[in-house]
């Protein structure tokens, strides 16, 4: 398998192509909350085959998001992962998942508990605006530009991996939920959901805008539709957020705005999200719905229930 990442298209495409995955976005998470950074650790806690695993930590570090850094082990040199400093900006991101997962499904059991430091209380991310500090910020405070050449074909990259099964991954509380993973488990999936949020609705739009096979698409719709993220097509054939699509916003501007900062391209090809309060491009951060104080990798922490190991 290739593990060469392409350096032209889209910032977005490119974007999807470093983290649209399930398995990629599990090693991150492990990374970021466990502080996982050994081959043998990720294969125990995910339960992933070694080829699988090998894979994703291939296309991390041929993405940049990951450096090998070689340590003795009893006398043999092997290699562990380090976040570099791209991948260390993905924490919002995998934070205003997880966010997104309480306020979608708030009563799945043994969730672990975010914990803002600063205040002391358990909180939720809140989506705001780094330039104006007005928070919180919705898709319908938004609005998006796309540039003269901006194409959506662009967001559909080279596919490198299979589409994991619905029933595989990890079902334990420190792990992303089946539900999530339906949105974010594959590029197709996310791209949809883009696309979705720049306004497309109907079937032959999104297989046009996205040069999406329609047997895919068909698949991927029919998912979100299930997963409570898209209202069944109306009668005239459009599919719309719905409440739990349109929470997922935060995620959406968090992963368009990495991407545009880690893969920067020509303005032309690529989007911008714009706050319709300041009429500044969006700069997302995330503040502590206790609060209100901004949240940094540094300033939180999780708690879990004495189940999870």
């Amino acid at each position: 398998m290739s593990t060469t990442f392409p350096q032209n298209g889209s910032a977005i495409g490119r974007g999807l192509l470093a983290v649209g995955d399930r398995w990629t976005l599990l090693i991150l998470q492990r990374a970021f909350v466990a502080h996982t950074r050994r081959f043998g650790d990720w294969r125990a806690q995910l339960g992933l085959s070694e080829s699988t695993l090998a894979a994703r930590l291939r296309g991390l570090v041929a993405a940049g998001l990951m450096e090998r850094v070689p340590y003795d082990d009893n006398g043999r040199t092997r290699d562990e992962y380090l976040l570099t400093a791209r991948a260390l900006q993905l924490w919002s991101l995998l934070l205003a998942i997880w966010g997104w997962e309480r306020i979608s499904m708030p009563d799945v059991p043994n969730a672990p508990v975010l914990v803002h430091n600063d205040c002391g209380s358990a909180a939720l991310p809140v989506l705001g605006c780094g330039v104006c500090g007005v928070s919180p910020v919705t898709a319908r405070d938004t609005s998006a530009e796309r540039g003269a050449k901006a194409e959506f074909a662009q967001i559909a990259v080279p596919r490198l991996h299979r589409r994991a099964q619905e029933s595989s991954g990890p079902i334990d509380p420190l792990s992303y939920y089946p539900q999530t993973m339906e949105i974010l488990g594959d590029r197709w999936s996310t791209a949809i959901l883009a696309a979705a949020f720049l306004g497309v609705r109907r079937f032959t739009t999104f297989k046009t805008e996205l040069g999406i096979a329609p047997s895919i698409l068909s698949d991927r719709l029919r998912r979100f539709v299930a997963a409570g993220v898209l209202h069944a097509p109306s009668d005239e054939g459009e599919y719309r957020l719905t409440r739990r699509g349109m929470d997922f916003f935060p995620v959406y501007a968090i992963l368009v705005d990495w991407a545009l900062r880690s893969y920067p391209t020509h303005s032309a090809h690529d989007l911008v999200i714009r706050h319709a309060s300041c009429a500044a491009p969006l700069r997302p951060i995330l503040v502590c719905s206790h609060c209100g104080g901004e949240l940094s990798r540094t300033s939180v922490h999780f708690t879990f229930s004495p189940a999870v190991s």
